[in-house]
């Protein structure tokens, strides 16, 4: 850790990375002053790291072009060298590379440097971070999954330990973590101060991008710059792969496609318009690899060896209007997935080999999400009835998966800010053609604490665990008691998949072992 004053000056030299611990190789004279060479301003992160190839991000502060280079040993014996892309200004200079042909099971040292455009001898000191490659055996799997990000103004409190969360998941020693959505809280400005009821002061830093609702383009970018100047996310990138989507945050609370905003903090007006703008900005900051059909697409299938295929969903962009949620048939207004995205897991899940079929989702299934005193964020419409509105996309999924004898289907999602376990039977169901099923919930990783919410008795589901109690205190701010994230272990020989509900702390608060189902 360190202190506050370490830190502000650590900003004011524009080298954040040096006084954060992330490991970083000299790089060697080249005869060009230190004015020139550029600077990685906000360290490394991979992601997306399937079968043989994973993503590699970085970014810089000028024009440069972007290399990577990449070995199995931490010397960097006969280590691989990939040319990479230019970071120019329209990209805020961001920049991606893909590694192929990673070798399967491997621990995989990488690091990323960048060359002046204008001055080629100019090279940046690298940064460097490791990921491991899927094995093509049945191994052992260990990831993790939360979400929820500086949300309701608590930010990097320094004297706090920064989002210390980030370290207690990175000490897990995960695989890979799964970020299920609200990196950021565009909606959300960042005061310097907060009063907690206990007395005492929540003291953030802040930002210019940070003290106000973000509309433009390098105000949703300042967002992700912001939280990447704390030192536990920073070192917490550099070791562990992340796969990510998105949910309402990241541009606007509970928003949904061709809605006109009614707010005095905003003068953009159009939703549509601030999306483009986050969703540009989440693609720019995020280890997201582009996808070849639809560049802006976010759904997409993560394969990770014999034991694990991974699904991420996207409930955002394909939405139909937040309603009652009563529609009678599938259309564009009771669309929550669409029907191109359902059709697609659907497919993708029967099509799968792996033991376990991982669902992330960035909103719950049986919780009940309200939007205002009529209309619903999530799917749950409350009434505890036949599928209706948004819940007809599910009811078809779950009987076509149990039509195609598709099994080990688990789903993980965060949101609603507190943990839990929740088992779908149709023997409590009011719709009763699927298969039992189990949904873990995580979060928030650095957010206020609420919860617990209401359930929606559709498709069955029983809590079996929840961190938030009834009549709990709403808003609680990021503490043992209020945060939360999920680790899920799969064995390499029982093919057994546990997943382990902890605090900040990384303090086991839950703990459940799922033996495979045959088909």
């Amino acid at each position: 850790m360190f202190n506050r004053r370490d830190f502000l000056s650590a900003c004011a030299a524009g080298s954040i990375s040096s006084v954060t611990g992330i490991a970083a190789a000299q790089a060697p004279a080249v005869g060009a002053s230190e004015s020139t060479r550029p600077k990685l301003t906000h360290g490394v992160m991979s992601g997306e790291v399937t079968n043989g190839s994973a993503v590699i991000w970085a970014r810089t502060d000028r024009p440069s072009r972007m290399i990577v280079e990449y070995a199995t040993t931490e010397s960097f014996t006969n280590a691989k060298r990939i040319v990479g892309p230019t970071t120019l200004p329209e990209d805020d200079f961001t920049a991606k590379t893909v590694l192929e042909g990673l070798p399967a099971g491997q621990t995989i040292f990488y690091r990323v440097l960048f060359k002046n455009l204008s001055t080629p001898s100019a090279v940046s000191i690298p940064a460097i971070g490791r990921l491991i490659a899927p094995s093509h055996e049945k191994s052992n799997i260990r990831f993790a999954w939360g979400g929820d990000t500086a949300g309701q103004g608590y930010g990097i409190d320094l004297d706090r330990g920064g989002m210390r969360i980030f370290e207690s998941i990175r000490q897990t020693q995960p695989h890979f973590f799964v970020n299920s959505g609200d990196l950021i809280y565009a909606d959300n400005p960042i005061p310097a101060e907060m009063k907690l009821d206990d007395g005492s002061v929540w003291k953030n830093i802040v930002t210019r991008e940070t003290s106000k609702v973000a509309e433009s383009l390098d105000e949703f970018r300042g967002r992700y710059r912001y939280n990447l100047m704390d030192q536990n996310v920073l070192k917490f990138n550099s070791e562990v792969p992340q796969i990510v989507q998105w949910d309402d945050h990241e541009t606007r609370n509970n928003w949904y496609p061709g809605q006109e905003i009614d707010d005095p903090r905003y003068k953009v007006r159009s939703l549509d318009l601030l999306a483009a703008r986050g969703k540009r900005a989440f693609l720019d900051y995020t280890p997201t690899r582009r996808h070849p059909d639809e560049a802006e697409r976010i759904y997409r299938a993560i394969h990770r060896g014999p034991l694990l295929d991974l699904f991420l969903l996207d409930q955002r962009t394909y939405r139909g209007p937040n309603s009652p949620n009563r529609q009678n048939t599938l259309n564009e207004e009771s669309a929550f997935m669409g029907p191109e995205q359902v059709q697609w897991l659907a497919r993708s899940l029967n099509a799968s080999k792996a033991t376990w079929k991982v669902i992330a989702s960035d909103m719950p299934i049986g919780l009940i999400v309200p939007d205002g005193p009529k209309n619903f964020e999530a799917l749950a419409n409350g009434d505890n009835g036949p599928p209706a509105g948004r819940e007809l996309e599910f009811a078809w999924l779950f009987k076509t998966l149990k039509d195609q004898g598709v099994r080990n289907v688990v789903w993980l999602t965060a949101d609603v800010h507190y943990a839990a376990a929740h088992h779908y039977d149709p023997s409590r169901a009011s719709f009763t053609d699927f298969h039992p099923f189990w949904e873990f919930v995580g979060g928030p990783l650095n957010a206020g604490g609420f919860g617990p919410g209401a359930l929606d008795m559709t498709f069955g589901p029983e809590v079996k665990f929840a961190t938030a109690k009834p009549g709990a205190k709403q808003n609680r701010f990021p503490s043992s008691e209020s945060q939360f994230f999920g680790l899920v272990d799969i064995d390499g020989k029982s093919e057994e998949l546990t997943v382990d509900l902890r605090n900040i702390d990384g303090k086991s608060v839950y703990r459940v072992t799922l033996p495979p189902e045959k088909s």
